[in-house]
């Protein structure tokens, strides 16, 4: 039986942890990367971790010959697609947003178009709750309105969904999205984890790196929120938690009829606010963190966490990981990265 999959940015933060639970659980994954927002010495620390090494292409998806020619070198044997590949930033998006739009776009109808030529029905999309903006109502359901984006880069999750369900409902496609919320923590061997280059661009790097004294102090963005302690409230989930949904919704995917588009929240379930992660981390690694309130960030949302009733029904995953056990294995790779 044919086990391969297709994982685009297989090499990023939350590709390569997924890689690893793919081999975990027997599935052959094939990465393809453009290393622009990665290093191809994830691939080392994943053979350390699983003893094998997956078979890695460096391929830019913007270039339909050459994602053609993966699919072509691996004709009849890909079952399925996992689509991390896109950039990320949303300060970045804001200030590139033609870079933004032609990258995400551009290699997501590359990819479904040469699923279709070679006759691979089945993807999982790497979506975000950001399609939620801010919420009328907590927790947040799939049913919720999908609301007008801050940044590009938000609007490219949204749009990309629009063109997974219409090419679904035009091509025997099967699709699952994946609206995750807020990733973080990493894998417990701490040879993979989120990489960050220059200042971090979310708030647990910024916690770890404050803790290790690389930084003065946390900027804390608005303490007048109307939240329990007046900061913005998120749903935190741990990365190899994550990495695990993917195998579910890969394997639900496939058990689907063609011409289907599901989409799933993937989160915790629970809203924790700044200062309760400062909190919970101070906690757990008995580490101080230095913090300043300031004022608020335009665009932030006040809070957000999701409904994970239909996840656990229909693809029946549940978080295994608590809140402690993120900060401490992001505290772990933190240690990690500075010993290196």
């Amino acid at each position: 039986m044919a086990n391969k999959v297709l994982v685009t940015g297989g090499l990023g933060y939350i590709g390569s942890h997924t890689v690893v639970e793919l081999m975990n659980q027997g599935y052959e994954p094939l990465i393809i990367d453009n290393l622009l927002n990665s290093d191809i010495s994830v691939l080392d620390r994943i053979e350390k971790i699983t003893g094998n090494r997956p078979e890695f292409q460096q391929v830019e998806m913007r270039d339909k010959e050459q994602l053609q020619e993966v699919f072509w070198s691996n004709n009849n044997q890909i079952v399925g697609v996992i689509h991390f590949a896109a950039v990320l930033l949303v300060g970045e998006s804001v200030e590139q947003p033609l870079h933004y739009y032609f990258n995400n776009l551009t290699s997501t109808i590359n990819l479904l178009e040469c699923m279709n030529e070679f006759d691979v029905k089945s993807i999982v999309f790497s979506s975000s709750c950001t399609v939620y903006g801010n919420p009328d109502q907590l927790p947040v359901s799939e049913n919720a309105p999908i609301k007008p984006s801050i940044s590009p880069y938000g609007n490219t999750k949204k749009v990309c969904e629009d063109i997974l369900k219409d090419a679904s409902i035009a091509h025997p496609l099967k699709v699952v999205s994946l609206r995750y919320f807020n990733p973080i923590g990493a894998h417990k061997s701490s040879l993979i984890g989120e990489f960050q280059s220059g200042p971090p661009h979310h708030l647990v790097p910024f916690i770890t790196e404050t803790a290790t004294g690389k930084r003065e102090k946390l900027n804390i963005f608005g303490g007048d929120w109307n939240t329990p302690d007046g900061t913005c409230v998120r749903d935190y989930i741990h990365v190899s938690d994550l990495a695990e949904a993917h195998i579910n919704a890969m394997e639900y995917a496939t058990k689907q009829s063609v011409n289907s588009f599901n989409v799933f929240n993937v989160g915790s379930g629970d809203g924790y606010s700044v200062l309760e992660m400062v909190k919970s981390f101070e906690k757990t690694t008995g580490v101080k963190v230095p913090y300043e309130i300031v004022d608020r960030r335009p665009g932030d949302v006040e809070a957000v966490y999701a409904d994970t009733t239909k996840v656990t029904n229909e693809l029946g995953f549940k978080t295994k990981r608590s809140l402690d056990d993120m900060l401490k294995s992001a505290w772990d790779w933190e240690q990690a990265l500075a010993k290196e």
